[in-house]
């Protein structure tokens, strides 16, 4: 009973320990049967092996010994580094993490791998020289990464190794810059991105080259390069594309884009137009860039304007400067353009004028010694050598190897009876036409140009003058059909417009092609649109009023087959160069432009990669009129004395009186002017007797075309049906032989 009553109490906790222990069996003092002290073998109490003493109780939490806890990290902490991949067998072995690794530093992709593209090879050591070099410091190959690698074309490994070599200073010692100057269509973005890609993550000293890459279009290509980018590399990389914006917002993201630093830049790359960089050049003054690609870059030509002087004071000494266009024939500009890429190669200014410009014009004037014409040769030799040691060119004939053919036709049509009536009024009443005869140049006489070629369009595009009565239209107003309205489109009153009726109506009911129609005019691109609306065409058009994120959504909805649209409208100023329109495959230049590059820069639109279809090229003249002397203009060639006209206020500085006086005539009597000028002697009384030279194509002089007087001699079919509509002639030739391509 005394038991079981005491330990209720102990285990309903109301006895306390004292502070020495208690033993169970304590609580039995009172009974006789207690053993002696000496009976226990110690003065302590008696503990009982199946319960534990009891501890005093306490607030205070349970802590682990600290020593114990030390020793158990030390134990994990002593264990080997074990990879934690099943079956792992690599070169670690028992090296701690973090040790340099030893031996011979490598590249960062296999040299011998079938297909590599090796931009730098070490050169090659004997086995003594091996056992000396430092390993620290001995150089690797530079290889491109295979994801690009196994799409770059033949001429495109060919050009990512001059790009690397140019801006390495391997090609010309002291100098990092060079012009990529391949034609429309031969994938020089392509080729710029390869070269970005590998300076940013290799170079022969085991490191990047550079730390971040700067891209400057124009503003309608940004988006295009950025797409670009994400399509060749995937998301290796996340380039900064600024296309609009606040100015605060595109300061900070400039100021944030220059602060990046490191091995591992987060956007490497910035995309930006030409207009948002001059706004903001300051920014992007402040740090520097490893490179700068100008896309375009005969923009450039112009050593005075302020994008050049914005660009020229980067702190950047690597400089790629793409155009797609011949280097302009203007030795100042071809000057300017080099002088950007490798500062001094030519000299400055001063010296390259009197060094290279003024013999070489001095031999190719007509009143030339002889002596004067060698010297000008010998310097024009010298310059090209110079020059052609950082400037790559390739023509577009390297693509018929993976492009369908492409057949260009240039088409002559005759004036309407009421455009030939108002030409020939405006030639009797306009001032220029007497200042030129007196031997002066004038503003009104560069307006007349505009006004001759707006006729040429239709007679709509002149009807207000007519109204108004300004000079050379007074009286023309009467030479219009009674009730005439501009509202309406009458293509029956243009020679080139009816043509172009024909053509689309016959493309639309026989085929499921698509057309492209480029102008110079936004009121041309006006008219087109009304005779779409009258003929039910479905269409697009791009012109300078379109916001950049628009265009490239009308253009990637054009390019695809299930889009209904059937017409593409371009304006020739406005940005249309880098499109890729590949979804038509029939092109129409409605008018021609003074600088042959912008007319190049808009046929090559659809002739490109990614084109499955045989392509279609009409450029339509109007015959006997300033058109066709515009034309020939530009198919005249003459190496570095006759200079491409950008603007129809450059026209003084590039024309002759003589020549400045024909343009103001009017041939009724011939089919073609053109064809009347090059004296052709393939075809008699108008008609070809013999085909063009083996070997020739459309990239060939145009006395090397087919000739047609009438239509038996087309291979177009859509231009046959529309012969009798209004054309008096046609060149035609095609790209390559059809069975040379290469699907």
């Amino acid at each position: 009973m005394l038991f079981s009553s005491v330990w209720g109490k102990l285990v309903s906790g109301r006895v306390v320990a004292a502070p020495e222990l208690f033993c169970l069996d304590s609580v039995f003092q009172t009974r006789k049967r207690q053993k002696p002290v000496s009976e226990t073998g110690s003065g302590e109490c008696y503990r009982s092996p199946f319960r534990k003493p009891l501890a005093q109780l306490t607030n205070r939490p349970h802590c682990l010994d600290s020593s114990q806890h030390e020793a158990f990290i030390r134990s994990i902490l002593s264990k080997p580094f074990k990879v934690p991949i099943p079956n792992y067998k690599g070169p670690l072995g028992l090296r701690a993490l973090g040790i340099k690794r030893g031996g011979l530093r490598s590249p960062l992709h296999d040299p011998f791998e079938e297909g590599a593209l090796v931009l730098y090879e070490p050169p090659l050591l004997s086995a003594h020289d091996q056992l000396k070099i430092d390993k620290d410091k001995a150089p690797v190959h530079v290889v491109v990464d295979p994801v690009l690698s196994r799409v770059l074309r033949p001429h495109q490994r060919e050009g990512v190794k001059f790009l690397w070599d140019c801006v390495t200073s391997r090609r010309i010692p002291g100098s990092h810059g060079c012009i990529m100057a391949d034609e429309m269509g031969l994938g020089k973005t392509l080729q710029c991105i390869t070269l970005m890609w590998t300076l940013l993550r290799q170079s022969p000293d085991c490191k990047p080259e550079i730390e971040k890459a700067m891209v400057v279009s124009p503003s309608s290509l940004v988006r295009n390069w950025y797409n670009e980018v994400e399509k060749w590399l995937g998301g290796r990389i996340q380039p900064l594309a600024i296309d609009g914006g606040s100015k605060e917002e595109i300061d900070r993201k400039l100021v944030g884009f220059m602060n990046q630093r490191g091995l591992r830049v987060p956007s490497p790359i910035l995309i930006i137009s030409y207009e948002t960089f001059r706004l903001h050049a300051e920014a992007l003054q402040k740090g520097s860039v490893g490179l700068v690609i100008c896309d375009e870059g005969h923009r450039l030509k112009n050593s005075e304007n302020q994008t050049y002087q914005a660009l020229n004071s980067l702190n950047t000494p690597r400089r790629v400067l793409i155009s797609g266009t011949p280097i302009q024939n203007d030795l100042l500009e071809y000057f300017s353009l080099v002088h950007f890429v490798n500062s001094g190669i030519l000299g400055t200014a001063q010296e390259f004028k009197r060094h290279f410009e003024i013999p070489i014009l001095k031999g190719r004037d007509a009143d030339a010694s002889e002596a004067e014409r060698h010297k000008g040769e010998e310097r024009l030799k010298e310059l090209i050598s110079i020059v052609n040691r950082c400037l790559i060119r390739r023509t577009s004939d390297i693509l018929s190897k993976y492009l369908p053919v492409k057949i260009e036709q240039v088409v002559c049509c005759r004036l309407t009876p009421l455009q030939a009536e108002l030409y020939k009024n405006f030639l009797k009443q306009a001032k220029p036409v007497e200042e030129l005869k007196e031997g002066k140049i004038s503003v009104s006489s560069l307006s007349s140009i505009t006004s001759l070629k707006k006729l040429c369009n239709h007679p709509a595009l002149i009807h207000d003058k007519c109204v108004e009565e300004e000079e050379g239209f007074m009286g023309a107003l009467d030479l219009f059909p009674a009730g005439y309205s501009t509202k309406s489109v009458e293509p029956q009153l243009s020679g080139k417009m009816l043509v172009l009726d024909y053509i689309l109506a016959v493309t639309k009911s026989t085929s499921n092609d698509k057309v492209v129609l480029v102008s110079n005019y936004t009121q041309t691109l006006d008219l087109f649109e009304k005779l779409c609306r009258n003929r039910r065409y479905l269409y697009v058009r791009l012109d300078g009023t379109m916001s950049i994120k628009k265009r490239a959504k009308i253009v990637e909805r054009f390019n695809s087959p299930s889009s209904p649209e059937f017409i593409f409208m371009l304006s020739s100023k406005a940005g249309g160069c880098g499109l890729n329109l590949i979804g038509a495959n029939r092109l129409v230049m409605f008018d021609p432009d003074w600088n042959p590059a912008n007319d190049e820069q808009a046929m090559a639109r659809v002739w490109r990669d990614g084109q499955k279809k045989t392509c279609y090229i009409y450029r339509l003249l109007s015959t006997g009129t300033i058109e066709e002397k515009i034309f020939q203009r530009q198919t005249h060639k003459k190496a570095l004395s006759s200079c491409v006209v950008d603007e129809e206020q450059d026209v003084e500085r590039h024309f002759s009186l003589g020549e400045l006086k024909e343009l103001f005539t009017l041939n009724e009597t011939t089919t073609s002017d053109t064809h009347d000028k090059i004296k052709c002697r393939r075809c008699v009384n108008g008609h070809q007797v013999r085909p063009p030279p083996e070997g020739s194509d459309c990239t060939s002089d145009l006395s090397q075309w087919n000739h047609c007087a009438d239509k038996r001699g087309l291979q177009d079919s859509v231009l046959k049906a529309a012969w009798d509509a209004a054309v008096t002639f046609a060149f035609h030739h095609h790209s390559h032989e059809e069975q040379r391509g290469i699907p």
